[in-house]
C-alpha cells in the first residue's frame, strides 16, 4: 500500500539549473560568468512538484532574484533616509546622567533590542529625543539589520511630492509602500510639518497602517498632543501600542555652551 506522501508529495524547490527544454522558461539568459548558477540569470526557478499538483510549473524568484530585491529597497531606504549624518548618535554616545533623561533613556535601550509597539518621545527642543530615536534606528540597523527608515517628517512630505515630478526614477506608490512597510520608521519632529490638507491625509494613512499592523514606529515632537491631527492624537494615546516619553531634560546645546564658557 502506498502512503500519502508517496502520492502526492510536498513541492520542493528545485536548486538545480533546469535545462530540458519542456521545463526551462522561456527567458533570454546572458552565458557569462555573473549569471546565477542555479537560475542562469533568469530570475526564476520552477517548483519541482509532480504532474497535476497545483504548484506544478509554477515559477517562484530565485534566491538571486530575492537578493536583488532586497538590495534594491536597502538602497531606496538609503536615500529616504537622515540616518547616515547621525551614525555617530548611539547609545554610548548618550549621557543618560543628565538629569530628566534616565528613563526615556533605559526604554529606548530595551526597544532596541525588542522592538514592538511604537515609542513616542516628547520634549522641548535639544532634550535628547532625537538622539535615542537615532540610537534605537542605528542598534537595529547594525546588529538585526532591519530595513529602517529615520526621517523628519517634512522631508518625508517632500519625498512623496517629488514622486509626482516628470523625471523622478521612484514612483508615488514604491516610495509609500517602502515608508509603510519598514521594519522600523522614525519620524522625527512631527507636528512641524505644513499641515495641508494633502499631508494630514498621507500621514494619517502612513500612520494608521503602521497602527494597524503594529509595525515599531519611533515618534519624536514638541507638540502637546491637542496641538497634533485628532486622528493620529488618538492612535498615540493608546497604551496596548503606543509608549509615551515626556523628557524633562534641559537643551544640550545650552548646557554645551555653558560648559565651553566656564
Amino acid at each position: 500500500m502506498k502512503r500519502i506522501g508517496d502520492i502526492n508529495p510536498a513541492p520542493q524547490i528545485s536548486t538545480r539549473k533546469n535545462t530540458s527544454p519542456e521545463s526551462t522558461p522561456q527567458f533570454s539568459v546572458a552565458d557569462d560568468e555573473s549569471s546565477c548558477p542555479v537560475c542562469g540569470g533568469a530570475g526564476y526557478v520552477r517548483m519541482d512538484a509532480p504532474v497535476g499538483h497545483p504548484n506544478f510549473g509554477r515559477l517562484i524568484p530565485c534566491d538571486c532574484k530575492i537578493e536583488e530585491q532586497e538590495g534594491k529597497w536597502r538602497r531606496e531606504y538609503e536615500e529616504m533616509s537622515n540616518l547616515e549624518r547621525l551614525e555617530d548618535w548611539t547609545f554610548d554616545a548618550f549621557d543618560p546622567a543628565v538629569p530628566g533623561i534616565r528613563e526615556a533613556y533605559e526604554v529606548c535601550l530595551e526597544y532596541s533590542e525588542n522592538p514592538d509597539g511604537w515609542l513616542y518621545l516628547v520634549g522641548g527642543y535639544g532634550c535628547g529625543k532625537t538622539h535615542l530615536a537615532a540610537a534605537v534606528a542605528n542598534a537595529l540597523l547594525t546588529h538585526q539589520r532591519m530595513r529602517v527608515i529615520f526621517v523628519v517628517v517634512p522631508d518625508l512630505l517632500d519625498h512623496l511630492r517629488s514622486t509626482f515630478a516628470p523625471d523622478q526614477p521612484h514612483s508615488y506608490d514604491s516610495r509609500f509602500q517602502a515608508v509603510r512597510n519598514a521594519d522600523l520608521l522614525v519620524l522625527d519632529d512631527l507636528g512641524t510639518e505644513n499641515a495641508t490638507p494633502w499631508a494630514r491625509e498621507k500621514l494619517y494613512q502612513l500612520m494608521n497602517h503602521r497602527y494597524n499592523n503594529r509595525r515599531p514606529t519611533i515618534i519624536t515632537s514638541n507638540r502637546n498632543m491637542d496641538e497634533l491631527d485628532g486622528r493620529i492624537a488618538s492612535r498615540l494615546s493608546d497604551g496596548r501600542i503606543c509608549q509615551a516619553l515626556f523628557i524633562r531634560a534641559g537643551d544640550f546645546r545650552v548646557r554645551r555652551t555653558r560648559m565651553m564658557n566656564r
